[in-house]
């Protein structure tokens, strides 16, 4: 990753399944992107409708890179990491349309303040509601509990209960997070450099978790600004295949308690927790199968 004088500001990593008419409207929406350049990685999951050569021809200069095989998000976002030229790498969901500014207004912000590793924009669904997940605390097993147990939605401006996705702050004021969503995560580029890639563990869900904590480890600040903006069309891709990935979310809830978590708490707290993941994962997928 050493420099280059003539690298572009930004590179969207833009990991693709299933979805080619989003993705379409994703990569129009960054070709839009005004003030700053913009390359473009796409990765295509090995997905059925799927024309590498006709998005190359649509937009020329974006690279794609076709997998055999599905190999989940993180392993195909960090072959779209290592392809990178841009002086920031921006992991960008297809589901996600940037509107012209938004890059241009998070990389003036970013070059502005150095201490800070990783931004994210204000991400708002196609129903005008903010999407919760973009500004994020870590899980915790206090913040689990208010959140398996629905007391975060019961009680949203709550600093106790809506500690996970920080409902009691103002949509419209910056703030330190903890964590934003992989759907829109702009990343200086040295803190790739510095704290690795998307850890491959993860198959899908929980990767974009593990990788902010890996940075606020090593020092780096993570702000939400709600100066830039973004639509997100949640659950476009995976709302076809629901049946794989709620055991994949679940899969990721444990993965990130047992590598961050674990060691710190007596064995009946991790039980409790294991279990209380258990029977969430049981209930969604036992009300799939009564709406199937």
């Amino acid at each position: 990753m050493d420099s280059k004088p003539d690298r572009p500001d930004v590179t969207a990593v833009v990991v693709h399944y299933e979805t080619p008419d989003l993705l379409e409207r994703c990569l129009r929406a960054l070709r839009e992107s005004t003030g700053v350049s913009v390359e473009s990685v796409v990765v295509d999951n090995a997905s059925v409708a799927f024309d590498a050569a006709a998005v190359e021809t649509a937009f020329p200069g974006a690279n794609v890179i076709r997998n055999d095989a599905n190999l989940g998000f993180a392993a195909a976002a960090n072959k779209g990491l290592r392809d990178a030229n841009g002086r920031y790498v921006l992991l960008l969901n297809p589901d996600t349309i940037v509107k012209p500014a938004t890059l241009s207004t998070l990389v003036e912000f970013m070059d502005e303040r150095p201490d800070v590793g990783c931004t994210t924009a204000r991400l708002v669904m196609d129903d005008g509601r903010l999407d919760l997940a973009c500004r994020r605390s870590f899980p915790t097993p206090a913040r689990a509990f208010y959140r398996l147990t629905l007391l975060s939605r019961v009680f949203p401006r709550s600093r106790r209960f809506g500690q996970y996705n920080l409902t009691y702050l103002d949509e419209h004021e910056q703030a330190e997070i903890d964590a934003p969503c992989g759907a829109f995560m702009l990343v200086r580029r040295e803190v790739v450099a510095q704290v690795g890639p998307l850890d491959e563990t993860y198959f899908m869900y929980g990767e974009d978790l593990d990788w902010a904590f890996r940075m606020k480890e090593n020092g780096w600040r993570i702000i939400y600004n709600p100066a830039a903006s973004a639509t997100h069309l949640k659950r476009a891709a995976s709302a076809k295949t629901r049946s794989r990935t709620i055991p994949a979310f679940y899969d990721a809830m444990r993965i990130f308690y047992r590598r961050h978590y674990q060691g710190a708490y007596p064995r009946w707290v991790s039980w409790l927790i294991y279990r209380a993941i258990d029977a969430r994962e049981g209930l969604e997928l036992t009300a799939l199968r009564l709406r199937s």
